[in-house]
C-alpha cells in the first residue's frame, strides 16, 4: 500500500518527439496501431556498411515547436526544447508563471550531442583542424540538453541536471525528479531524455555485431538485433497537492522507483542485478508483482538482452504468473537515452487510454524468452499499475512503476 504520509507525485503533461510521432496524441496513434517507423539512415553517409537501417524522426521543423534560434541548438537540444515547450502546453502550465516557480529540469542522455561531434570529425578530416564553426562547436557539450529546456522556457528558479546514464538515462531522470519532489525540494519537475541519431553510436553497435539489417524483433527467435533511432520524451511531474491546487488533470502516479549498477560488464547486462533492480522499484512503490498488469520492457532485441531480461522478469514474477512484456523499441527503434523516457509516457497513455501497445516485427517466441510479448496488435486493457524497464550498458538498471491515478483515493 502506498505511504499515505509521503508526498504523492503524479504526470500532469507529456511532450513527445518520435519517429512514429510528434506530440503525445500522435504517438499514442503510433502505439496503438503498432506504426513502424524504419527507413535507410539519412543523418550520415552510410557507405560501407553492409546495412543502414534505422528509425529517423521526419518532419521536425524545430522553428515550428521553439522559439530558441535553432541554429543555436544540436539536434538533440532541439528535440529536448521542443518536448519540453509540448509537456508544459500539455499540461496547462502558464508558461509566465512557470519561469519564477522554483522547478527542476532533468535530462538524460547517451550521446549528448555527439551528431556534433561527428561534423567535427568529418569538418577536420576534411578540412583540417579549426575549420568546424565555433557556433557549432559551442553546442557539444551534452549539460546543453537540460540547458536548452531552462533558456526555451525562461525559467528562473531552477536546477537544471543533464544525467548520462546510457540507455537508462531517461528513467534515471524521472527518477531524480521523483525524488526531488518525494523530499520537498521542488513541486514541480520537467523530466526525460533525448538523443539524435548519430555516426559514433551507430558504428560502435555495429562493430559488436548488434544492428539488425532490417527490423527490430524483441524476443522474437529470430531477432537479429538493434536499430538506432532518436528523439525525446518530457514528462510534466508534480506534487499531488500541485496538481489538485491548480486543477490539473492528472495523467498517472509515479509510484515507485529502483536504481542499482552492478558495473559487472562493459555491455552485457547482469540476471542478477537486473531481477534485483525490478524489486527494488517494487518495493519501493509498495505494490506486489502480481498488481503489475505489465512490463514495458528494455526489449533491445539483442539475443543477450533479451534472454538475460526475460529470466531476470520470470524471477521475479515467477515463470506461469509473468505479466504481458513489450517492447516499443520493435516500433521506435533504439532511441538511446531518449528510450525509457519515451517508453514512461507509453506506459503513461496505456493506463489513460486503456490498452497494451504491441511488440511489433513478431513471428515467433523465443522459448528461451517464454514471454507474452502481445505480438504485433495492441490490446484493449484497463492496466492499473504498469513497470517500465531501463537497462543500460555498464550495468546501470532504471526501473520506474506507474500507477492509475484513483481521485477517490486521493
Amino acid at each position: 500500500m502506498l505511504d499515505k504520509s509521503a508526498v504523492r507525485v503524479v504526470v500532469t503533461g507529456m511532450g513527445v518527439v518520435s519517429s512514429i510521432g510528434i506530440e503525445a496524441a500522435e504517438f499514442l496513434d503510433g502505439l496503438r496501431s503498432g506504426r513502424s517507423s524504419v527507413g535507410h539512415i539519412s543523418a550520415f553517409d552510410t557507405s560501407g556498411f553492409d546495412h543502414a537501417m534505422g528509425c529517423e524522426v521526419v518532419g521536425f521543423s524545430p522553428e515550428h515547436w521553439i522559439r530558441t534560434p535553432p541554429e543555436s541548438l544540436g539536434r538533440a537540444g532541439q528535440f529536448s526544447a521542443a518536448a519540453a515547450r509540448m509537456a508544459v502546453a500539455h499540461a496547462a502550465l502558464d508558461p509566465a508563471a512557470l519561469r519564477e516557480r522554483p522547478c527542476l529540469v532533468a535530462v538524460g542522455t547517451t550521446d549528448g550531442e555527439a551528431r556534433d561531434l561527428d561534423q567535427l570529425v568529418e569538418t577536420e578530416l576534411e578540412h583540417g583542424p579549426g575549420a568546424l564553426e565555433p557556433a557549432v562547436a559551442a553546442r557539444v557539450p551534452a549539460g546543453r540538453l537540460s540547458a536548452a529546456v531552462v533558456h526555451e522556457l525562461g525559467l528562473n528558479r531552477v536546477e537544471a541536471v543533464t544525467l548520462p546514464t546510457a540507455c537508462a538515462a531517461g528513467n534515471y531522470a524521472v527518477g531524480y525528479g521523483f525524488d526531488a519532489i518525494r523530499a520537498g525540494d521542488v513541486d514541480l519537475a520537467l523530466c526525460g531524455g533525448a538523443d539524435a541519431l548519430c555516426r559514433k553510436t551507430f558504428t560502435g553497435f555495429y562493430r559488436i555485431g548488434t544492428i539488425a539489417p532490417e527490423r527490430c524483433q524483441p524476443f522474437d527467435k529470430n531477432r537479429s538485433g538493434i536499430l538506432t533511432g532518436e528523439g525525446a520524451g518530457v514528462l510534466v511531474l508534480e506534487s499531488l497537492e500541485s496538481a489538485v491546487a491548480r486543477g490539473a488533470h492528472i495523467y498517472a502516479e509515479v509510484l515507485g522507483f529502483g536504481l542499482n549498477c552492478d558495473a559487472d560488464h562493459p555491455v552485457a547486462p547482469n540476471e542478477d542485478s537486473v531481477a534485483h533492480c525490478m524489486q527494488l522499484a517494487l518495493d519501493n512503490a509498495g505494490v506486489k508483482p502480481a498488481d503489475v498488469d505489465f512490463i514495458s520492457a528494455h526489449g533491445t532485441g539483442t539475443r543477450a538482452n533479451d534472454v538475460t531480461e526475460a529470466a531476470a522478469i520470470r524471477r521475479v514474477f515467477g515463470t506461469e504468473t509473468a505479466p504481458p512484456t513489450i517492447s516499443v523499441k520493435s516500433m521506435l527503434g533504439h532511441s538511446m537515452g531518449a528510450a525509457s523516457a519515451l517508453a514512461s509516457i507509453g506506459c503513461v497513455l496505456a493506463i489513460t487510454e486503456g490498452f497494451i501497445p504491441p511488440t511489433v516485427n513478431h513471428v515467433e517466441t523465443d522459448p528461451e524468452c517464454g514471454l507474452d510479448c502481445v505480438p504485433n496488435h495492441a490490446v484493449e486493457a484497463r492496466p492499473r499499475v504498469v513497470q517500465n524497464n531501463g537497462l543500460a550498458f555498464g550495468g546501470n538498471n532504471a526501473v520506474l512503476i506507474y500507477g492509475r491515478y484513483d481521485q477517490e483515493l486521493a
